[in-house]
């Protein structure tokens, strides 16, 4: 069986992800998007808006500078993307709607959807017949959204249960979102026929072409990798995998430090050394499955959001930096919109590196950023061992 260092896996992993080509040279356009996507098969999206909308990060970190307006305006109005859950909620090219026909299919199984129907029968029907005559709406906009349950996690009220059982189901899409709040539309006028209408694989052949995108998207992984890529449970995705390998489009190979088995796409490419110097989303594709980022770069992350600011040990919105294909640094950002600057709130610096020179790089990526989001200015806090650098 092949072997593969812990550096060759990062090279795999950073080439297939889009780091190995530098970002762009001269005006951005939708080829570069498209791009993007194509590299890595999906872009999550998130509500916190502390420091950026999350989607617009793997775009900036792999593609440099960009106009915000112009991504918007190519996802929401391209017919090219749609919404759905694919790693948690995701932008998703429209060509692979097919591949999600049988998590539409399971959401007939959701227990709210069964609880609403019981106490309300029929008000799922009739959430769908307003956005068909009204459409595309919003919660409040229902005639009978109902109270919001202060008792549950997301404080949904009947309205919204409905409005998101039927995009669960398909039969509603998101039109665009206005202020990151999902404006919903029957599919029909959201999503072109032959994407919504066309032949879709049965359960196994969907979930092993999705296995095999996500080994696309990520050249060297093991099977939690691959199944957690597009949500797909351990059960289900093992025996796909090893049919992979057993026709030849996967090949197993062993990792140095990883142990466990490890599958390599064929058309992963391994340049001469590690590259990508980027501020990663919290929730890029690149790290967002938090055990391969310790197997690949021995960086434990986790995001601090919901732990109390107390116990928080780097910040509330913390950005692992990458700098020559290697997690070097994390960053706490928060943008002041009222007064237009980006405020560095805290900078570490990992283990044995040389910190001025990634204080340097640091600030060169910073100063990139106020840029492109067209800030004024940038303060930088007294906080971590990176700020004198900086």
């Amino acid at each position: 069986m092949r072997r593969l260092t812990k550096d060759q896996a990062r090279r795999y992993s950073l080439a297939a992800q889009g780091f190995n080509e530098g970002r762009a040279e001269g005006r951005v356009d939708v080829r570069h998007f498209r791009k993007v996507v194509d590299q890595i098969g999906l872009v999550q999206l998130d509500s916190v808006n502390v420091f950026s909308r999350t989607h617009y990060l793997p775009f900036f970190s792999r593609i440099g500078p960009y106009a915000r307006e112009s991504l918007d305006e190519w996802i929401w109005h391209s017919s090219e993307m749609f919404e759905y859950w694919g790693h948690e909620a995701s932008l998703i090219p429209v060509q692979d709607h097919r591949l999600f026909r049988w998590r539409m299919e399971q959401s007939l199984k959701w227990r709210r959807l069964k609880e609403l129907e019981e106490n309300q029968p029929g008000y799922v029907d009739d959430v769908y017949r307003q956005v068909a005559e009204r459409g595309p709406l919003q919660t409040r906009d229902l005639d009978r959204p109902g109270e919001r349950d202060s008792s549950a996690m997301w404080g949904w009220n009947n309205g919204k249960v409905a409005l998101e059982v039927l995009f669960l189901q398909g039969r509603v899409a998101t039109s665009h979102r206005r202020n990151f709040v999902r404006m919903y539309d029957v599919s029909e006028r959201v999503i072109a026929s032959e994407h919504l209408e066309g032949p879709a694989p049965i359960h196994d052949e969907a979930l092993t072409e999705l296995l095999l995108k996500a080994a696309s998207s990520l050249g060297v992984a093991t099977a939690d990798d691959l199944a957690d890529y597009y949500r797909i449970r351990m059960p289900a995705a093992r025996p796909l995998i090893r049919r992979l390998v057993d026709d030849g489009l996967l090949t197993e190979v062993e990792v140095e430090g990883w142990g466990k088995p490890a599958y390599l796409h064929p058309e992963a490419a391994l340049p001469r050394k590690a590259r990508g110097t980027a501020l990663l989303s919290p929730f890029d594709n690149l790290i967002w499955y938090r055990p391969r980022v310790e197997r690949l770069w021995d960086f434990h992350y986790r995001i601090e959001i919901y732990v109390p600011e107390p116990k928080r040990e780097y910040g509330y919105y913390v950005l692992p930096f990458l700098l020559d294909g290697t997690l070097v640094a994390r960053v706490d950002l928060k943008t002041d919109r009222r007064r237009n600057v980006l405020k560095v709130q805290g900078a570490f610096s990992e283990p044995e590196v040389d910190q001025k020179s990634v204080g340097r790089a640091l600030r060169k990526e910073l100063d990139l950023v106020v840029e492109w989001l067209e800030l004024d200015d940038l303060n930088i806090a007294r906080n971590g061992d990176l700020y004198p650098y900086i």
